[in-house]
């Protein structure tokens, strides 16, 4: 079983920068391809990054403005976003899949966070 807590949300202007942090605890974090979605108000859940131990994956939308990331050694993921802009905002699920392998659909994931929100103004 593990715990996942996100942290690191809030208001930020159009232009700048968050770091999500995801603490995980009850397993080693190394275990487990990790894995950040978000959902807006009235829309779907959707893939945002994934990472596992050697490959990063992410969405077209945040690509080269979100860097994932882990450290095994913290048993923690990130998720810095830059260059953040008004549509980024929606609350951000941490999420862990037993095993090296990750998925784009929030059903390839064991384990999640409660979310943390984050809101980019104009």
């Amino acid at each position: 079983q593990v715990q996942l807590v996100e942290s690191g949300g809030g208001l930020v202007q159009a232009g700048g920068s968050l770091r999500l942090s995801c603490a995980a605890s009850g397993d080693t974090v190394s275990s487990y391809a990790m894995g950040w979605f978000r959902q807006a108000p009235g829309k779907e859940r959707e893939f945002v990054a994934a990472i596992n131990w050697r490959y990063t994956d992410y969405a077209d939308s945040v690509k080269g403005r979100f860097t994932i990331s882990r450290d095994n050694a913290k048993n923690t993921a990130y998720l810095q976003m830059n260059s953040l802009k008004p549509e980024d905002t929606a609350v951000y699920y941490c999420a862990a899949s037993y095993g090296t392998n990750w998925s784009r659909r929030s059903r390839g994931y064991d384990y999640w966070g409660q979310g943390t929100q984050v809101t980019v103004s104009s």
